[in-house]
């Protein structure tokens, strides 16, 4: 892919497009030309009103063209987007606002009033997307190949909770962007022809990159939902003419458990990308039995998504590999001391290339501990065969994997630290059929008074409701090593 910033490239699709469609929403279809316009508005009207080099632009929304638009027009200018996770506290979203501290938020109507509380506490003005935004940027059109913005540019900061209790802002450049889609191109055999359905949310990088930024890129059409539904992902598969989607384990389930899986027309679904580590091995075959492959994906947000992946022609028969090195990155399996270790061997899954982050937002230390001699660490244990096929095994890090979000136990360890009558605690995940994982409180107590409910209820409004244990069990006391420290694969065992 040419050196240019993303915008260019999607201008360049808007006059060869010949009026193919780029965007799906609601039953409303924008062609590229139509897309380009609003994007040159929204880079326009963001000029307009100071955003320049390095700022960023926060969107807090459901998903919506508008996250589309918007990336491309801080592309244009050379400024930043930060997309806030829908699903947070009121309380996790002000701290990123603070620590992004972003020029502007924009948000959808269902968030009208946090947004505003958010906007007041950051200092920043709040405008809701809709008619009012979009009359009020159609005012500074700009030309198609106008812009300020660097193909070198960062570009997204994007926060992933972090190990010790707070998130780290991922910050994503140009070149991170041009990397994934080409990778993405490679692992889906993507073209324009392609009609690319997506369900994710837009705040992740996965909803976002995995395929919907790359289709554009590529010049092939997204349609896009605001929520999941499986009748009604099932129904617009055959009646749109989906080619392509992306699903985590747990949607890729409730899809294959309605009544409309075995009868609905899948005929024009050619592939389906599922983005997770552990996936049941009996998903992948259910779909396989449809005759449509089931490409696995590996990544972290900090590797843009993309980084391992199978591709359709060896899906069918190395089910439960998580596929070979990305087209455009070089993978290492490494010990402790970041030696390359021999083929067979479990250990860490080491990844360098232009699609991994330049750095973490304010945070040099993570930065210098994540990012060693250009290759980030990921964190997550595999080993690598004599065909050069990747089995995910375990991870370093006690990530908590619960229906295709990640939860770190450090995170709600720190909300539990002042609740008084617990002696020591931990929380671990314990395996679930509807969501893979859930979180759960292993705890001693100073006394019998306190119930499973009173620790439960501590969380209430503190934390996301989705990130919140399902359950405590309580211990004489938690199982520790001769140094004292906890040991987590024994916390599990107990449960």
């Amino acid at each position: 892919m040419q050196q240019l910033r993303i915008d260019s490239i999607l201008a360049g699709h808007a006059v060869s497009g010949h009026g193919r469609p780029a965007i799906t929403f609601n039953g409303k279809v924008t062609d590229f030309a139509g897309l380009e316009a609003q994007v040159a508005s929204m880079a326009g009207w963001l000029a307009a009103r100071g955003v320049g080099s390095g700022d960023r632009v926060a969107i807090y929304a459901r998903n919506h063209p508008e996250s589309f638009i918007l990336l491309f027009a801080v592309s244009r200018i050379g400024a930043m987007m930060v997309p806030l996770n829908w699903r947070l506290s009121e309380e996790e979203l002000a701290w990123q606002m603070a620590d992004a501290a972003p020029s502007m938020l924009l948000y959808g109507t269902d968030f009208a009033a946090a947004a505003e509380q958010l906007g007041r506490s950051a200092g920043c003005p709040a405008f809701e997307i809709g008619a009012g935004l979009e009359k009020a940027r159609a005012e500074h059109a700009t030309g198609a190949d106008a812009g300020t913005g660097s193909a070198d540019a960062e570009l997204m900061v994007v926060y992933t909770s972090g190990t010790t209790g707070r998130p780290k802002g991922a910050v994503l450049g140009q070149a991170a962007m041009r990397a994934n889609a080409e990778m993405s191109h490679h692992a889906y055999a993507m073209t324009p022809d392609d009609l690319v359905l997506n369900i994710l949310p837009l705040f992740h990088v996965g909803g976002l990159n995995i395929q919907p930024l790359p289709a554009l890129l590529a010049g092939a059409g997204v349609v896009i939902h605001d929520g999941f539904d499986p009748a009604a992902v099932l129904a617009a598969i055959g009646s749109e003419g989906v080619t392509q989607m992306t699903v985590v384990p747990t949607i890729l389930g409730a899809l294959l458990g309605t009544p409309e899986w075995q009868t609905a027309d899948l005929s024009s679904l050619r592939m389906m990308a599922i983005g997770s580590t552990d996936v049941p091995v009996a998903l992948i075959e259910a779909v396989h039995a449809r005759g449509i492959p089931v490409v696995q994906v590996y990544g972290a947000t900090e590797t843009s998504p993309t980084a391992i992946y199978q591709t359709a022609d060896i899906a069918t028969a190395t089910v439960g590999s998580i596929g070979r090195a990305g087209s455009r990155c070089e993978i290492r399996i490494t010990g402790d001391d970041g030696t390359e270790l021999p083929v067979g061997e479990v250990g860490e899954i080491r990844v360098r290339g232009d699609n991994i982050l330049t750095r973490y937002w304010n945070n040099e230390a993570a930065s210098a501990e994540s990012i060693v001699d250009g290759w980030f660490r990921t964190g997550d244990m595999a080993r690598l065969d004599a065909d050069g096929l990747y089995w995910f095994a375990d991870r370093l890090k006690h990530v908590i994997i619960s229906g295709g979000e990640n939860i770190y136990p450090a995170e709600l360890e720190r909300v539990l630290a002042d609740f008084d009558g617990l002696t020591e605690f931990a929380i671990v995940g314990r395996d679930d059929p509807r969501w893979g994982q859930v979180p759960v409180v292993v705890a001693a107590r100073s006394g019998q008074a306190v119930t499973g409910d009173d620790v439960l209820a501590h969380f209430e409004g503190r934390i996301a409701r989705f990130k919140r244990p399902k359950d405590v069990v309580f211990v004489e006391a938690l199982p520790r090593n001769a140094l004292g420290k906890v040991v987590a694969a024994e916390v599990r065992a107990l449960l």
